[in-house]
């Protein structure tokens, strides 16, 4: 296991020496007093968090019942089941965690334990999975990790802002243990050869023989009552849908998903065994793509040889070469999901400091676009492969994921192949109007939502566990990118290059926890603009627009995995040293601070800063 790993990561290489307490006196300290006439942006971004916070409130009340059970038709279905229930209040933990109204986070927890309680005693009738519970042990019973992800969106970022929650850290443990091998009573992953041994998997363990369209689509039922969200006219539409979801026996790279759960384990103060299984599991895939021409394949069999389950590297539910038929227009569609999995290896460079995990992405991509020819006049890449070698093909070079990529790596050469997307053009410097033109998009999708709420005539009885998830109106991905330097990776994708997904964590450069509040986020009135990043610094506007002075700790990433060495404000060098720091923000002040850092340079912890040793 250990030579594997440090094949991977090299002699020497940070994976093995991250500090996992890195050793400093007293928190840096700055204090900030030069006077700051509001900046619109700032006051756009406290607008946002309340109109959040209010919204939200709102559509708990129409959506969810006195026992925090969410007011739908609780059906089985990878199309509308528990993972869609789960999703219900996305993002909501993240606006709390940035510096949301403390009700964000009571109703969030609130639902997280309705919503196990109802699917928990929900039952299906001819469905296997699900005939004793939807949930078991609080865990969804057995399906694919597209939608064990999903349904895990918000319970992966409860954990920025309730470490210490006993709870939190039990079952994140346990969930964990449901994929390292730990727990006896689930065999989903062979530790000998380094598989999760099916692609469809739970807290029942594996299915290990073919699937069926009804253990996708869940018992039949009456559909004339509803919206079907996904385009599906009828209940046999739905089963149709579903007709060549066979191949799910063997591992899949959709499983590596699983890390996050041991990755969040580790920061909740699980102990080092989940940190080593989750490289140990990621580096089995890194060997299987070199041993696969720097190709990440579909398909690893139970006995850990590449395509033995499913008829090449190429196969399997989700795999380089599934095209099912659609059942409303006859025609095949390419349903290739390998691409949502490079979220896992970010989790590995997290974890381990290394950019070999990001590597394999990028020696894919290189791949990818050499293969590269002309197809109807323009020069085209393959998105698929099948028996017949590669198809798919689409105009352009390949950049699937390349914004991830540019973001691990912060190299020049990753930044032109991500293209133009304009926060990173913002942060480029050449797109100064991109903070208020997303703030301002941001609160309009707040109102629209909104407004689609109350326009909203259905009743529980007509609505599936998906009905609610537009209604939503958690509003993030302004105050993701401009807060924090990060990445909102989920429903939408963060990005046009990259493909929608969720259960992702944080991946951000600078975190902000409030001292006097004893909880994450900024403090009421205080705001705070990233406008500028680099592979050694981030500069970051701080600003108090209040008429209290203000504390606020600036912590180096989510996990505060990025090491600060000096913080800059005007060209002197006030702080440095350590995880985090902590400003004192005067009255109606604020400054521009540059910040030094060593990226990945820490163990990942989701303790809070006071909390640490």
């Amino acid at each position: 296991m250990q030579t594997t790993r440090r094949t991977l990561l090299g002699t020497g290489a940070a994976a093995l020496a991250l500090s996992a307490t890195p050793i400093r006196a007293a928190r840096p300290e700055l204090r900030i007093d030069t006077p700051m006439a509001p900046p619109d942006w700032a006051v756009l971004q406290r607008r946002l968090l309340a109109d959040n916070a209010r919204a939200c409130a709102d559509y708990y009340r129409t959506y969810v019942d006195e026992r925090d059970w969410l007011k739908v038709f609780v059906r089985w279905g990878a199309n509308d089941g528990p993972d869609d229930a789960a999703e219900a209040t996305n993002d909501w933990l993240l606006l709390h965690a940035l510096g949301g109204d403390e009700q964000i986070l009571h109703l969030s927890q609130r639902f997280w334990e309705g919503h196990l309680r109802q699917y928990a005693a929900a039952r299906t009738v001819e469905t296997p999975a699900a005939r004793e519970g939807m949930y078991h042990r609080e865990f969804t019973t057995q399906i694919d990790w597209q939608h064990h992800s999903e349904g895990l969106s918000s319970f992966n970022l409860m954990g920025l802002s309730a470490p210490a929650d006993r709870r939190l850290q039990q079952r994140t443990r346990r969930f964990a243990d449901f994929y390292t091998g730990a727990d006896p009573a689930v065999r989903n992953y062979d530790p000998r050869h380094r598989v999760i041994r099916s692609m469809m998997n739970g807290s029942r363990g594996p299915m290990m023989r073919p699937a069926t369209a009804l253990d996708w689509a869940g018992d039949p039922f009456d559909t004339t009552k509803f919206h079907l969200e996904h385009g599906e006219g009828s209940y046999q539409e739905t089963l149709d849908h579903y007709r060549e979801y066979t191949d799910v026996v063997g591992d899949s790279p959709l499983n590596l998903q699983a890390t996050t759960l041991g990755l969040n384990a580790f920061a909740l103060g699980g102990g080092d065994r989940f940190r080593e299984w989750a490289l140990d599991y990621l580096g089995a895939w890194v060997d299987r793509a070199r041993a696969n021409g720097d190709i990440l394949p579909s398909n690893v069999g139970p006995d850990g040889v590449i395509g033995s389950s499913a008829g090449g590297w190429w196969g399997g539910v989700y795999g380089w070469g599934f095209s099912p038929v659609v059942p409303q227009t006859g025609v095949r569609e390419d349903r290739n999901r390998v691409p949502r999995s490079i979220t896992a290896f970010m989790n590995g460079t997290l974890l381990s400091g290394d950019a070999a995990f990001i590597d394999l992405w990028r020696r894919q991509v290189a791949k990818l676009n050499d293969l590269g020819r002309v197809v109807d006049g323009e020069f085209s890449t393959p998105t698929m492969h099948g028996a017949d070698g590669w198809y798919g093909w689409r105009p352009g070079p390949n950049r699937q994921n390349a914004g991830e990529i540019w973001y691990v790596t912060q190299r020049a050469d990753d930044r032109e192949t991500a293209g133009a997307e304009p926060w990173l053009e913002y942060l480029d410097g050449r797109n100064p109007g991109y903070p208020l033109e997303v703030l301002n998009a941001d609160l309009a999708r707040v109102a629209e939502r909104d407004a689609r709420r109350l326009a909203d005539d259905t009743s529980p009885e007509t609505r599936l566990a998906d009905w609610p998830l537009d209604k939503n109106p958690a509003s993030v991905k302004s105050l993701v990118q401009l807060m924090t330097g990060g990445l909102h990776i989920a429903r939408p994708s963060w990005s046009r290059q990259s493909p929608a997904q969720g259960g992702v964590v944080l991946h951000c450069r600078l975190r902000y926890f409030d001292p006097a509040g004893r909880r994450a986020g900024l403090p009421a009135e205080c705001a705070a603009l990233v406008h500028a990043m680099r592979d050694d610094a981030v500069e970051v506007i701080l600003v108090n627009l209040g008429t209290q002075p203000r504390s606020v700790v600036v912590q180096g990433g989510a996990y505060a995995e990025h090491r600060l060495q000096a913080v800059t404000v005007d060209g002197t060098q006030l702080a440095g040293g350590g995880r985090d720091v902590t400003v004192q923000i005067a009255p109606g002040c604020g400054a521009r601070l540059t910040i030094a850092m060593q990226r990945y340079a820490d163990r990942p912890t989701l303790s809070f800063p006071w909390d640490r040793t």
